[in-house]
């Protein structure tokens, strides 16, 4: 048996748990509970998040980032390979149907990520360097108490853990691969990415969210203008394309052979890798951003699921599927999948295209190794201390090395679902027991101001 086959043997049972039918309630769930708590006000105040995030930070705010370098900081970290390789796999798996399912797991997502940073702002506390940190397991330990200390403890376990799934191998794994496609050794690709990670991420916050700042608002627009084109070019066929999400969405055609429920699950699944909206990452770097109250951070927060998912990975869907790229077959005769299939996608639509796709792969995928870089290093100091810092970084940047040389698709994408869920499960506990806090903050709160 070779080692991805016994990593997959022990992989595989943990999945099935964690990814269950259970898993996939509590995450709708949440959202549903959330969204209907709030009336509903993240959807009808996604322009307010826009004027928030535009806003200039007042001299007297605490924290270290604006709010727009933390949206930027967690986007930086969502938008990634989920965008153009996951959405790929959910089509490839599930059928155009998970896009459906995609959708309706970002629209209750929405409120879910407001109510994270809400949270992270609301129960963040000062290190001994004076910067502001948060994330789930300070509302867990700050909001529920010490008795709750152990789930806290759990969440920025596996956090840390999945950091180097979702975050780093994923990323650097699919970046080498379509690299590679151009006759870039992989290794080249490992080193070079990771030098530039590390000089990044020795910086701290800071630089990165600088870095994210730079970089996430013109990638995605060139990216997005990129799919546009594609469309245009084949404007004819996007009603079919969309009337073919919508039947395949309770058809239960899944493209591997499922019912339903496979349609549901890889729309689900690939929407939380996507937009990561129930994971509890993002309100991590929304804890540090420079803001006097809770609620504006957290409007400014519920835009990053709204654009990951809902504009990016759509965008993405229709150029696959107006393309009928997903329909198309490899010189095996296998089902293209991944980064492969979206490049072939471009490419069947407009030729030559298919550059822009290997581009965002290389720009989508360092993005998130700089953002989950944070998130990591965070959990790893809530459970080692300051000291653990430099180790952690090392280890990460290593990580990037062995991501693009080694590993298998199936293989570093199953691992980091189940990463995945592991990491959600607290923070999803911890959004309804507190879920009368967010609620009641939002009631207080003046959006006149």
């Amino acid at each position: 048996m070779s080692l991805e086959q016994s990593i997959q043997a022990i992989n595989n049972p943990i999945n099935g748990v964690v990814w269950g039918w259970p898993t996939v309630i509590l995450i709708a769930a949440t959202g549903i509970v959330l969204t209907i708590g709030l009336r509903f006000m993240p959807l009808h105040r996604l322009g307010y998040g826009v004027s928030m995030m535009l806003r200039r930070s007042d001299a007297q705010s605490e924290g270290e980032i604006s709010p727009f370098q933390a949206l930027m900081t967690s986007l930086s970290a969502t938008i990634g390979t989920g965008n153009i390789a996951g959405v790929a796999g959910a089509i490839a798996v599930g059928g155009p149907g998970a896009v459906f399912w995609m959708w309706i797991i970002a629209i209750f997502g929405i409120a879910t990520k407001y109510a994270e940073a809400v949270l992270a702002v609301q129960f963040r506390e000062t290190d001994v360097e004076g910067n502001h940190v948060g994330g789930p397991m300070y509302y867990i330990r700050n909001g529920l108490g010490q008795n709750w200390s152990w789930m806290a403890g759990l969440f920025a376990v596996f956090g840390m853990l999945a950091g180097f799934g979702i975050g780093n191998g994923v990323q650097a794994f699919e970046v080498s691969s379509a690299l590679s496609l151009l006759g870039i050794p992989n290794f080249i690709t490992g080193i070079v990415l990771a030098a530039l990670v590390f000089s990044v991420v020795v910086g701290g916050v800071r630089r990165i969210a600088t870095a994210a700042s730079a970089i996430v608002p013109l990638m995605s627009i060139l990216y997005v203008g990129a799919c546009l084109i594609v469309l245009l070019a084949n404007a004819g066929a996007v009603p079919e394309a969309l009337g073919t999400i919508f039947s395949n969405a309770f058809s239960g055609k899944a493209a591997a052979g499922g019912a339903l429920g496979q349609v549901i699950l890889m729309g689900f699944k690939r929407g939380i890798f996507s937009n990561e909206a129930g994971l509890g990452s993002a309100p991590i770097a929304h804890a540090a951003a420079k803001t006097d109250n809770p609620v504006r951070q957290g409007t400014v927060a519920m835009l990053g699921t709204f654009i990951d998912t809902l504009i990016i990975c759509t965008m993405t869907a229709l150029v696959i599927i107006t393309t009928k790229a997903h329909l198309l077959l490899d010189e095996a005769g296998e089902k293209l999948s991944g980064a492969d299939l979206s490049i072939t996608a471009f490419n069947t639509g407009m030729a030559g295209s298919g550059v822009v796709v290997t581009l965002g792969l290389v720009v989508f995928a360092f993005t998130p190794i700089l953002g989950w870089s944070f998130y990591g290093e965070r959990c790893t100091t809530y459970l080692f201390g300051d000291a653990a810092v430099l180790p952690f970084r090392l280890v990460w940047v290593g990580v990037v090395v062995i991501g693009s040389i080694a590993g298998d698709r199936g293989v570093v994408w199953s691992i980091a679902d189940t990463l995945n869920g592991l990491m959600a499960l607290p923070n999803l506990v911890a959004l309804l027991l507190l879920s009368g806090t967010v609620f009641k903050l939002t009631r207080d709160y003046k959006f006149g101001d």
